[in-house]
């Protein structure tokens, strides 16, 4: 088995997963915050869909500059376009991991800030480390946001406390 079809196995569950919590994102509340120091939910929402987006990126070009990087907007504008941008930037992606050789995978990816390096590892570790767990990471953000609001919790790893997965 290649890399990427090791990868994939863990893209295609980790993707169901994000692309079910993101269904349950209220369209009325982007603006609640958990914290003051939190991101509004409406716009931690937008990152996490917009997060295969740098997926690509690691896959797809030698390395990132974050000083010289345009982001997208994290605006909220409602649900439907928030799955629109999921499932297509998913799909990018997912095809672009899909057609990654062996060896492209092996080959560095320089994530630097001007000149301070942050990473330059591997493009497999990297895609693990900067993509994948953080878009874990920020998904789990959105679970406890949902909580607060009284809605219910994908089931992602098991059983939620709202959906017993038949148990």
């Amino acid at each position: 088995m290649t890399i990427a079809e090791i990868l994939l196995q863990d893209f295609d569950h980790e993707m169901a997963g994000t692309r079910t919590t993101l269904e349950r994102i209220p369209t009325d509340k982007p603006d609640f915050k958990c914290h003051d120091k939190s991101m509004p939910m409406g716009r931690l929402a937008v990152h996490v869909a917009s997060l295969p987006q740098f997926g690509t990126s690691i896959l797809t070009t030698s390395g990132m500059d974050l000083a010289t990087t345009k982001f997208p907007t994290l605006e909220f504008e409602s649900r439907e376009k928030l799955l629109e941008t999921f499932d297509t930037l998913a799909a990018e992606t997912r095809a672009a991991l899909a057609k990654s050789s062996d060896a492209d995978l092996q080959q560095p990816w320089k994530f630097s800030f001007g000149d301070t390096i942050i990473s330059n590892e591997p493009r497999s570790t990297t895609y693990r480390n900067m993509f994948f767990n953080h878009l874990i990471h920020h998904r789990a953000q959105l679970g406890v946001y949902l909580r607060l609001n009284d809605l219910p919790v994908p089931p992602l790893y098991g059983p939620s406390a709202d959906d017993r997965m038949g148990f």
